[in-house]
């Protein structure tokens, strides 16, 4: 039977977050790329810079579904 070992220190939880979040962002990605929807760089950017694993986490399950980009309803600044 598997068992949680949650991380103890704030150094090693930061470090599974960011790998957490690395690894969401490039799901995004790749979703998006087998469903042949364009991402243009400024919302690759946002995709690839973002930290908050709940947003990842929500972008990735609109990707799944979406259309276009803009069903992603990603913030980009211009």
């Amino acid at each position: 039977m598997p068992v949680d070992y949650p991380y103890q220190s704030d150094f090693a939880r930061r470090h599974f977050d960011a790998g957490l979040a690395a690894g969401r962002a490039k799901v995004i990605l790749i979703v998006l790329d087998a469903r042949a929807i364009a991402v243009p760089d400024s919302v690759r950017d946002v995709i690839a810079n973002c930290t908050d694993v709940d947003q990842l986490k929500t972008w990735v399950n609109r990707a799944a579904t979406a259309n276009t980009i803009e069903d992603l309803e990603i913030p980009v600044a211009g």
